[in-house]
């Protein structure tokens, strides 16, 4: 099996966990609102046989648990050798926690795999399943590591759940642009802005293909999109659509899962489900891996630039590892909520801090002029366009013609023809089919390591992503809506009677916290 990064066979889909979480939830809801017994459940996922000997430990009624999620190309019956995975992702669902942890382990990390020798994580995966992968994990990233349940979920589970839930409202960071004719990679179309992506596994413009992207991307980055695509799947479905598919999602789910045997059981089920029902209301929370990316070898003389064949490793710090799995397992309380008082108030919080105020903030410097060129760009909407008068401090916006914002290696969206979306105005439909006015405008930190940000506008009042305030907080007059992600402010908006403007952080959430409400603060018209 090739294990060359970035091949057509390697390049496939690398993320389940938004359709594994939202059909559990989906179960979940159901159950409770007694349209599902645990039998059907467990006989639906029992559709695909469990997995043999898997060395999970069966959590007692009402304690934590720990998921291994597993994103790959397996099907069911056939052996593992033929099979990759590019997403293993460890969930911690506490009823003592106030949040929902997720913690991704880098595909590209080296380790010794039992029996095997050196080599990255995922291959422990072909080599021997997700039981060697387990063990693996256990060997050389944390020894104290207990995982109570794994789930398997294939690529065309994962198209199919997303679609079965009516789409998924994406952030998207960036233009995602690429044609497979013209390298190994897979391809891709998709413009920045928020948008809704479905889960159609033949689409270049669909969620698979923004979550099986892994051209220019670092493993961190990667990581922090599946996150990402998590929350807004979890965040964005309706319950009533949810009842209404439960009988579907749960075949779908039976069909492209593998699981251990408990969950081939009515207990098993029961004792998973009533646990996440008990955390429904919980904030999703990335806990960041502590990876180092090691330099990557030039390919061998004579052969082809455009193909790695050297391993390119991950690594990590034994002791940043530990500190991030104590981070992993440790419940985290909610804040009490502060009373109102007319100008600031915090809700149940994962311990973001609604940090910032209308005067200076370091790491932010004025551009009004810069933002007020963009909405000159975009022309007349139809609906009035804010930009920040404060930006990151180094960074700047995207154009067609910056090479920081490529949509293909080494060329512009201006070379090769197509649109740039560098910024975009366009048509939004909300879930209803209702036609809203949107625009995107993208700022660029460091395109090496993936660091986008993005100012959106929607006349769209209530969007999927806006649903779940961490805080509000009044800045310099304006009444800040705060969405926190593991103490980061992944998102900070501001609502006028003509649309709603908000601030998108980087995947990983580079950009500070004040920084974050700063620029928000700072929204003026540009006529």
């Amino acid at each position: 099996m090739s294990l060359i990064p970035g091949s057509r066979r390697g390049a496939l889909w690398r993320f389940a966990l938004g359709g594994v979480i939202v059909v559990l939830f989906t179960a979940t809801t159901t159950a409770v609102a007694g349209l599902l017994q645990f039998k059907q459940a467990a006989q639906e996922i029992g559709l695909s046989p469990p997995i043999k000997h898997a060395q999970v430990t069966i959590a007692n009624p009402g304690d934590p648990q720990t998921l291994l999620l597993i994103g790959s190309d397996h099907r069911a019956g056939e052996p593992f050798r033929d099979a990759n995975t590019d997403t293993m992702l460890l969930v911690r669902i506490d009823p003592n926690s106030s949040t929902i942890n997720l913690l991704s382990l880098p595909r590209d990390l080296r380790v010794d795999v039992p029996g095997f020798g050196v080599n990255k994580l995922n291959a422990a995966y072909s080599l021997g399943g997700p039981n060697l992968l387990l063990k693996t994990i256990k060997a050389n990233v944390f020894s104290q590591l207990h995982v109570n349940h794994i789930i398997d979920v294939n690529f065309r589970g994962f198209s199919d759940l997303i679609d079965a839930i009516g789409c998924v409202y994406a952030d998207v960071d960036r233009r995602y642009y690429n044609n497979t004719a013209a390298d190994n990679y897979s391809s891709i179309d998709i413009q920045p802005g928020y948008q809704p992506l479905c889960g159609d596994n033949q689409s270049i413009s669909g969620a698979l293909a923004l979550v099986r992207f892994r051209h220019l991307d670092t493993d961190i980055v990667r990581n922090s999109r599946q996150q990402d695509f998590l929350r807004w799947a979890k965040d964005g479905y309706s319950e009533s659509t949810l009842i209404s598919q439960h009988d579907k999602l749960l075949r779908i789910f039976g069909q492209n899962t593998q699981t251990d045997a408990d969950l081939h059981t009515a207990d098993g089920v029961e004792n998973l489900f009533n646990l996440i029902a008990f955390s429904a209301g919980h904030v999703v929370k990335s806990i960041p891996f502590p990876a180092v990316l090691l330099p990557c070898p030039p390919p061998p003389p004579g052969a082809s630039s455009a193909v790695q064949q050297t391993p390119c490793y991950v690594t990590a710090d034994p002791g940043a590892e530990q500190s991030a799995y104590t981070d992993f397992t440790a419940p985290i309380r909610a804040a009490p909520p502060a009373p109102p008082n007319g100008s600031a108030k915090r809700a149940g919080a994962d311990g973001a801090a609604a940090a910032g105020s209308a005067g200076p903030t370091a790491g932010v410097i004025g551009d009004l002029a810069d933002g007020k060129a963009q909405a000159a760009a975009l022309g007349n909407l139809g609906m009035p366009i804010y930009v920040p008068g404060k930006i990151v401090t180094g960074s700047h916006y995207c154009t067609p013609e910056d090479p920081a914002c490529p949509v293909e290696e080494g060329q512009t969206p201006a070379q090769i023809g197509v649109s740039s979306g560098y910024p975009r105005g366009y048509t939004l439909h909300d879930q209803s089919g209702r036609p809203h006015v949107a625009y995107r405008l993208t700022l660029v930190i460091n395109p090496m390591l993936g660091q986008y940000y993005g100012i959106q506008g929607v006349s769209w009042q209530n969007p999927p992503i806006l649903n779940k305030p961490t805080a509000t907080r009044v800045v310099g007059g304006k009444t800040l809506l705060l969405y926190a992600n593991g103490g980061k402010l992944s998102v900070v908006a501001w609502r006028t009677p003509q649309g709603v403007y908000w601030v998108s952080n980087t995947l990983a959430d580079t950009v500070g916290n004040p920084q974050m409400v700063a620029i928000a603060a700072s929204f003026k018209p540009a006529p």
